[in-house]
Order: structure tokens, then C-alpha cells, then sequence
């Protein structure tokens, strides 16, 4: 290309968003994200600055992505109680419950250090958040010997945990049923 065929650009903002989501919908299937510079007679070029030129010096061709979260998840509605410490709640209820694994000696968990686990208390009056309709039946018989409806987790959730194991080797895992996200009368 001679000089006489160099031209000044401009930059582009081109959106390539459903490309990218086509990208992402089949990780495995997709290697790469090619992109490719065509003038207006179809012919292929790609944009770079002279390296000689002084004025082009600072423009340099990038591509620069963006990922944003468009889903519109809808949000489930908590059916459980959150309370606090300083709550006059009897029924059923979600307490925050910060548990440090230092306190335990569990020196073998390198993180966190602590997270918050949750626990759940209270009373469980008649069909109060009953999670199945089992509970309610045996509420109403009164077999003896039952101890009736009790506040237990309804939902949990993991946390993620480096640690050693017996090998001194370093572990990553999920642990499961970590973290109580509601509680309901069971």
C-alpha cells in the first residue's frame, strides 16, 4: 500500500452483542471470536497506524467488550421470616449466625475465615409455614410421642472453601448445605 492510499479513519462502535451471546450460548463449540475489516468495496483490510506517523502514534486499533447481565430474573419470594437478636418474633425465624472457624481451631481452612451461616428458631404454632402437608396432619393427630411441627431450614445454600486436607495438599471445593437462606416448620 502506497502512501497516496492511506487514509484517515475514524473509530467504530460496532455492536456485536448477539454474536458475543451466540459465543457464550456454545463454549465448547466456539474457539475464538474472529474479527474482520471490510471497506465498502468488500475488500478486506485491516486498520493499523503508520508506525512512522507522529499524529497516529496514540491511536492504536483495540477491541474493548463489555459483558452486562440483561437477564430480568424474576426474584422468588421469600416465604420464611428473617429476625434479628433484638426481635420479640416467637414463630418461626431466620437468625444471623456469623461462624468463625478460627474460634473452632480449624486452623486446616485457609477461606474465608468466617462466613454467615444462619440458624433457624422459634415456635411453630398450627400451619404456621408448614413446608408439607405431613406436618399439619400429624399437628392434628397428635400421635404420642410426636413432638409436632419444629423451625428447620427450608432452603440451603453453598459456600466455596480452600483448605488442606489430610495430605497438607490445597483444596478448593464447594461444601454443601452451608448457609441457611430460610427457614419454615417442618
Amino acid at each position: 500500500m502506497s502512501r497516496k492510499e492511506l487514509k484517515i479513519g475514524k473509530w467504530l462502535k460496532i455492536n456485536v452483542t448477539n454474536m458475543v451471546a451466540e459465543f457464550f450460548r456454545l463454549p465448547r463449540e466456539n474457539l475464538a471470536i474472529v474479527v474482520r475489516v471490510q471497506d465498502s468495496k468488500n475488500t478486506m483490510s485491516l486498520v493499523v497506524p503508520h508506525p512512522s506517523s507522529e499524529s497516529n502514534s496514540a491511536l492504536m486499533p483495540y477491541i474493548e467488550v463489555s459483558l452486562r447481565d440483561n437477564s430480568h430474573k424474576r426474584t422468588r419470594r421469600n416465604i420464611g421470616m428473617d429476625c434479628t437478636e433484638n426481635s420479640k418474633e416467637v414463630r418461626c425465624c431466620r437468625y444471623p449466625l456469623v461462624v468463625n472457624f478460627e474460634d473452632f481451631g480449624w486452623d486446616w481452612i485457609i477461606a474465608p475465615k468466617q462466613y454467615d451461616a444462619n440458624y433457624c428458631s422459634g415456635e411453630c404454632p398450627y400451619s404456621f409455614l408448614q413446608k408439607y402437608p405431613h406436618t399439619h396432619l400429624v399437628h392434628l393427630a397428635a400421635p404420642q410421642g410426636s413432638g409436632g411441627p419444629c423451625c428447620a431450614p427450608r432452603r440451603m445454600s453453598s459456600i466455596s472453601m480452600l483448605y488442606f486436607d489430610h495430605d497438607l495438599n490445597i483444596i478448593y471445593g464447594t461444601i454443601p448445605g452451608m448457609v441457611v437462606e430460610s427457614c419454615g416448620c417442618s
